[in-house]
Formats: C-alpha cells, sequence, structure tokens
C-alpha cells in the first residue's frame, strides 16, 4: 500500500487575530512564539508468541513561550482556541513584564526537505504489520533451537508542527518516524543472554517491513545473544579501549556532547566551560553536530524555534570551536542559534539539544588499531550509561565486548562497564579509524525530562586508560 500523505497543518483559529495576542503576550519580551503541534503514533509489540501491544495515540496543542534575559514564561493546552490562547498569553507575560522589550529578529527562512510528509502509518495495512511481526517470530524461532523468546516491534508516528513568530511569519514541518526492532532470548545448559537489533529513521514504514531488512535485523539480534551465551566475566582495571563504529557514538553523545550544549556552557556549569579556542581533544579528533542528513533520526527540517537545522562543528583537530545553541542562549553568549532549540511536544519549553551527533574518521585501519591494543577490550555494543555534565563523569555498560590481549581477539567478556570523564577520553584518543559509520537509528536522548530522537556515529576508536568495571580483577 502507498503511504498517504498528510494534510498540511490546519486549525480553526485565525492567523491574524492569533498573530495580534501573541505579539500581545510578548509586548515585554525580547523572543518567543506560538508552537502548535499535532502527534499521532503507533505501536505494535508481538512478544511471546502472540500480540502484547497494540497502541494508537493521537494529541495536539500549543505551547506560547515569552523570553525576556534568561527569563522565559511558558504556558501550553491541549485546546487549540482563541480563548485558551488568550489565558497564555497572560500567562507567559507574567513572567516578562510590560512594556521595554524589543523582539529579535525571526530566523532565517528555508526551502530545504529532509524527509518525507507521507504518513508511515498508514505505509502499511494493520493485518499486514502483524503478520510481519509473527514472520518475525517464527524466522527468528528458525535460526536456533536455542531461541527461546522473541520480542518484535513495529512502530510508526507523525509530527506536524507550525511556529508562528510576532511579526507574522510561519514556519512549518512534517516529521515522520519509524523504527523496528527485534530482540531474542536463548538459552543453553541453564543460561539465558539476550541479543537486541534495531533501527528505522524519517522514512516510509514499507521498506522496514520488506523480508531482507528485519531478517538481517533478527540474524544480528541472534549473533549478539549468541556471543553473550559463550562470554567470559569481565576483567576490571585500567586499560586501553577500543571502541567499535557506529552506535558506539553514544558515549561520544553523552559523556561530550551534551557538555557542548550552550545552556550548560553559559550557565558554567559543563566541563567545557570557558575554553572555546583551546585543545580539548587530541589532534585529529573532530565532532560534529549535523541536523542536516536526509531521512536520519536525528534530523530536522527546522527545529522547534523555527531555525534552520545546521551542520555545525563543535571540535576541529582536537579545538574547541563551537557549542549547540538555542535562540535564547545565543543571544545571551553573543553568538547565532545553530538550529539546535528542541523541545520533546508543545507542553515543552525549547532548549539547545543535540540532533545526529559524531565523530570523523581519520586514516587508520580498523584491523591495526585492534591489532595494536596489547591489553584491554574492544567494545562493538552499548547499553545504558550515566553522565554528569559539571565533570563529564561517565559509566557506560558493553552490551557486547571482547578481551585483547597482545593484539590477538579472544574470548567475549560480559559485565563489562567503562568509567572515565568525557574531557580525559578526547586527550587520550590513540586512533581514528577510517570505518566512521552512523548509528542505525535507534537512539534517544534525555534532557530534563525531556526525550527527543538523536543521532550518533563515530569511526573505530582508540582511547587510553579507561577504568573498566567488570566481574574479576
Amino acid at each position: 500500500m502507498p503511504d498517504a500523505p498528510f494534510r498540511p497543518f490546519e486549525t480553526h483559529l485565525d492567523r491574524d487575530r492569533t498573530a495580534a495576542i501573541l505579539r500581545d503576550a510578548l509586548s515585554g519580551a525580547e523572543d518567543g512564539e506560538l508552537f502548535l503541534e499535532r502527534r499521532r503514533s503507533e505501536t505494535l509489540v508481538f512478544d511471546d508468541g502472540r500480540v502484547r501491544t497494540a497502541s494508537y495515540d493521537a494529541s495536539e496543542g500549543f505551547g506560547l513561550r515569552a523570553v525576556r534575559g534568561e527569563v522565559a514564561g511558558y504556558a501550553h493546552a491541549t485546546e487549540l482556541s482563541e480563548a485558551a490562547l488568550r489565558r497564555a498569553s497572560e500567562t507567559a507575560r507574567l513572567a516578562v513584564g510590560q512594556g521595554g522589550g524589543v523582539i529579535a529578529p525571526p530566523p532565517p527562512g528555508t526551502n530545504r526537505t529532509l524527509y518525507t510528509d507521507h504518513d508511515p502509518i498508514a505505509g502499511a495495512a494493520f493485518p499486514v504489520k502483524i503478520e510481519t511481526l509473527r514472520e518475525i517470530d517464527a524466522f527468528a524461532r528458525d535460526l536456533d533451537p536455542r531461541v527461546v523468546q522473541v520480542t518484535a516491534m513495529i512502530s510508526a508516528s507523525l509530527q506536524e508542527v507550525a511556529i508562528l513568530r510576532p511579526e507574522g511569519g510561519l514556519v512549518t514541518d512534517v516529521r515522520p518516524m519509524t523504527r523496528v526492532n527485534v530482540s531474542v532470548i536463548v538459552e543453553e545448559d541453564g543460561r539465558r543472554e539476550s541479543g537486541t537489533a534495531g533501527g528505522g529513521g524519517r522514512i516510509a514504514l514499507d521498506g522496514l517491513l520488506e523480508p531482507q531488512d528485519w531478517q538481517d535485523k533478527a540474524r544480528e539480534a541472534l549473533r549478539i545473544a549468541l556471543v553473550n551465551l559463550s562470554a567470559e566475566p569481565a576483567p576490571a582495571g585500567v586499560m586501553d579501549i577500543v571502541l567499535g563504529p557506529g552506535w558506539p557514538g553514544i558515549l561520544l553523545h553523552e559523556a561530550v556532547g551534551h557538555g557542548l550544549e550552550g545552556d550548560f556552557n553559559r550557565k558554567g556549569s559543563s566541563a567545557f566551560a570557558g575554553l572555546m579556542g583551546q585543545q580539548v581533544a587530541a589532534k585529529g579528533v573532530t565532532v560534529l553536530d549535523d541536523g542536516t542528513m536526509p531521512d536520519r533520526r536525528g534530523s530536522i527540517t527546522v527545529d522547534d524555534e523555527g531555525t534552520p537545522s545546521g551542520r555545525n562543528v563543535l571540535i576541529e583537530d582536537g579545538v574547541l570551536v563551537g557549542y549547540m545553541q538555542d535562540r535564547q542562549n545565543a543571544r545571551l553568549m553573543g553568538v547565532e542559534p545553530t538550529g539546535n532549540g528542541r523541545r520533546e511536544s508543545y507542553a515543552h519549553i525549547p532548549m539547545p539539544r543535540m540532533t545526529n551527533t559524531y565523530m570523523t574518521g581519520g586514516t587508520a585501519d580498523p584491523t591495526d588499531i585492534v591489532a595494536d591494543l596489547k591489553d584491554g577490550i574492544w567494545a562493538v555494543g552499548f547499553g545504558g550509561g550515566q553522565v554528569d555534565i559539571t565533570n563529564g563523569k561517565f559509566v557506560f555498560s558493553c552490551t557486547e565486548a571482547y578481551r585483547v590481549q597482545n593484539g590477538k581477539v579472544g574470548a567475549p567478556v560480559k559485565g563489562a562497564t567503562l568509567i572515565g570523564d568525557g574531557a580525559t577520553a578526547l586527550q587520550q584518543i590513540r586512533a581514528l579509524g577510517n570505518d566512521m559509520a552512523l548509528d542505525p537509528g535507534m537512539g534517544s536522548c534525555g534532557k530534563q525530562g525531556q526525550w527527543v530522537p538523536v543521532g550518533v556515529g563515530q569511526p573505530t576508536v582508540m582511547i587510553g586508560g579507561l577504568t573498566v568495571g567488570g566481574a574479576a580483577a
């Protein structure tokens, strides 16, 4: 079934009267906007041989923001009516007062589109999705007799936004999102291990429902589970680490990326505050945040303030050259917005957030990088982690890792955690592979209770002197 086009954003609000209400709300402000959102999402989960979840959600609402200096007044509602707008206007105006504000110039316009505006939920009929989940379950179980449980998920959503500025400018964006995940549990001699694979992006759903796509995901989930089934307890101590390409960039995202967001640096709470123009990473290390990549999970045509997304260099050849900015922090820091003002929904205020954050590749052969590892861990898969933004200290758990001694890859290890701090880890990068890759499209980032989709990436990287917390000394 072909995708069905989604109609342009429509409400019963009169644009001129709405703009007048917004201008009244911002009479004492320096910036602000009206953010309108309509969102629909569908999630289907097939678990242990049956449909466990079949959910469909629809929501709409608006958020009205008035900004003056470091203060922001924000009000939101699910009712798209003039009366609700007037109540929100009165609430937001309380934070900024009356008169004296000079509204900042509007964001520049763009005719660029980075993804389809078709509805991915309508990309396949409901029975087709259910049958695909059944086929995934059967296929994964047939791959290996040790498979005892399979969980498959299909999700699709469409977010439609409109951003009205006080001068009357209107910016709209239609943002699709799709994802297919497969998880398996294997058992042998009473021991159980799991593996997960998945991905997607701002793309149509039908491609993800092709057998070749989900069969590859099922095979990868099984491979990871079987690797962990034979894993030995991880060693513990300070050692060199080689990180694989692609998804391990989540460590870069958390340990370094958050510290390069403008609000943390303006407030001086980031480990990178005050270091602009200084060497913060090893020579050759370049880190970017790029929201302009077509069809990627973290990409946005415009951010949630209406600023076109950008390809922003954060670290260049080891030198800190930029932060990610929304409009408020950029104005307070005397720089330009970078298209990183993002929010989870109409009920949330925007703030500087990452899009697709990655480290560019080097010239080294990945095989040679691993061969140069004398005594350490080769980590190619990551799970959850924790980071302290103020000092960059992180703890990450590995979902797939191997012991390496004298350049020889040994047995897989289980229970390995990587401990360090982002600033030191950047300085201790000793080799960059020529295999830079992006993740398959499964990242979500949390900040101050807000979650947004993101992308990560990196080449094979060797980092010296990280602490490995393991099961054996």
